[in-house]
């Protein structure tokens, strides 16, 4: 690709490789394609497990900074609210510590979430006089609001201003959902502010095998429903489980839950309880075995709590594509209900009967002709709009706004 020039780019995130969560596949395959494209990416992430201020590694020829801060995962939530709070003003102090900490940035481009990093960003705006592109994959705390975890208060306006400290230092906002924007509208009006549809992306990656072989296990020869990620309370994944049950019955399907959160407990409890043996569960495994343990799969599980208001086009549902899985959703309605369904790549349903999920399946067990034409249009999908590269040039041209 030909540029005018090469920018140093900060990537700011809680997440990056060697972790396998969504976040930290997105923005390795988004600094590696900056690489590609003749860009200077170095990112800049928090990390609990260093005994240093900073650390520095290069990774796949990424510069990746990482700063000394508390630990944000797998804690209590005033915990983990008190340990993202610090992030920014944490990080700030180990970065000017760091061979980083006065370098002009050309632009500065960070994940949310988290929602905490605005005063980081200011400052790095500040002294660089750069540019800033927020990636904005929840808006926060409206979800939370919507699933009743937290209600109009001291707690919610707490969360809402430091949202709006990261809107306000931004200058393009990217939300992942057409249907999001209305949420930015007020800062879409606001002079120099743009906000627009910034899709997903993740990169194709070679199938190198998996630490779980499913031929191996209890549902050794079925065709296995496949959740992979965060089993949250945000997903609602209660119903899958009822899937599962109401399908002990064959013998030629299973179900394989792989990875962490804050419900699996409670799934794993409700699946010993309720004598459901067409189901397993393993922990997360490292990002670069999803090709291998896809490729054991048959159709790929996607779950969002119905009740959400705002729009999420979670980063399985581009790895199930990229593998060529069915995609089958329980989400709620709007931009990806829409998408699955118009674009032919699975079913997505937005109630609480889980009959029409059993009828997709076993629909699409008996057509395999209707199968394989769901894995050719998965691929093109993921190919025509989740590209790393297709992302990367629109993140770069908001550094030459009008």
């Amino acid at each position: 690709m030909t540029i005018k020039h090469a920018l140093r780019i900060a990537l700011i995130s809680t997440d990056y490789a060697p972790l396998c969560t969504s976040a930290a596949v997105q923005m390795r395959d988004l600094a590696l394609e900056m690489l590609h494209q003749g860009h200077e990416p170095i990112v800049i992430i928090p990390c609990a497990d260093i005994k240093t201020s900073w650390e520095t590694e290069v990774m796949d020829g990424v510069t990746v900074l990482r700063l000394s801060a508390l630990r944000t995962q797998d804690a209590g939530y005033i915990r983990r609210t008190l340990s993202e709070f610090s992030l920014s003003f944490l990080m700030l102090y180990r970065l000017r510590k760091s061979p980083f900490g006065m370098v002009c940035w050309d632009l500065v481009v960070w994940y949310s979430p988290t929602i905490f990093f605005g005063p980081l960003v200011w400052f790095l705006k500040r002294i660089s006089g750069c540019r800033t592109y927020l990636i904005l994959r929840d808006i926060f705390p409206e979800w939370a609001l919507d699933l009743g975890l937290i209600q109009k208060g001291l707690v919610y306006t707490f969360f809402k201003q430091v949202a709006n400290i990261q809107y306000r230092v931004a200058d393009t906002i990217g939300v992942q959902s057409p249907s999001n924007l209305p949420y930015l509208s007020p800062w879409a009006e606001m002079p120099g502010k743009c906000v627009e549809v910034l899709y997903n992306w993740q990169a194709q990656a070679p199938n190198v095998g998996s630490t779980i072989k499913i031929a191996e296990t209890s549902l050794a020869g079925r065709k296995i429903l496949v959740y992979i990620g965060n089993m949250g309370i945000a997903q609602g994944m209660d119903i899958f489980i009822d899937l599962a049950q109401s399908l002990q019955d064959r013998q030629d399907l299973g179900f394989l839950f792989v990875g962490r959160g804050s419900e699996l407990p409670r799934l794993k409890a409700s699946v010993e309880s309720r004598g459901i043996t067409n189901t397993l569960f393993f922990d997360e495994v490292d990002s670069r075995e999803m090709p291998g343990l896809l490729a054991q799969c048959f159709i790929g599980l996607l779950a969002l709590d119905p009740r959400h208001k705002t729009h999420n086009i979670p980063g399985k549902f581009l790895t199930y594509l990229l593998a060529g899985l069915p995609v089958l959703a329980r989400t709620n309605p709007g931009d990806l209900t829409h998408l699955i369904n118009d674009e032919g790549v699975g079913r997505a349903y937005d109630g609480e009967s889980v009959q029409p999920l059993r009828q997709f399946v076993e629909e699409i067990t008996e057509k395999q002709a209707d199968y394989q034409a769901m894995t050719i249009r998965a691929q093109a999908l993921a190919a025509r709009i989740f590209s790393p590269e297709k992302i990367v040039k629109q993140i770069i041209r908001t550094t030459n706004p009008g």
